[in-house]
């Protein structure tokens, strides 16, 4: 059965092409739920609605969920609510790398 952990580990190899950091880093992915052995469903946001590479981040997401094992159901649900904030919602090395304190 796929774990919260690894699907965080694929999705940390999805990159904001513009901001060159990955989307769990910025801390753009919201929840995780394994709703059975074969359905994994995705909150997660973008750092701006209106976002020119969303719709690639979400399809890469929406990718490296799908290859762990045993995932045949994939859902990457866009939430807008609350509103990303870099600096509440960054990792420390997220906000190191990129100058936000």
């Amino acid at each position: 059965m796929v774990t919260e952990e690894q699907v965080r580990e694929v999705l940390s190899e999805v990159y904001d092409p513009e901001i060159g950091m990955d989307i769990i880093n910025l801390g753009l992915v919201y929840n995780i739920e394994i709703e059975d052995e074969k359905t994994v469903n995705v909150d997660m946001t973008l750092t701006t609605p209106a976002c020119p590479a969303g719709p690639m981040i979400r399809t890469q997401a929406y990718a490296a969920v799908a290859t762990l094992p045993g995932v045949e159901n994939v859902n990457i649900n866009l939430v807008w609510s609350p509103p990303w904030d870099p600096k509440t919602m960054m990792s420390e090395d997220a906000k190191i790398a990129l100058g936000i304190f």
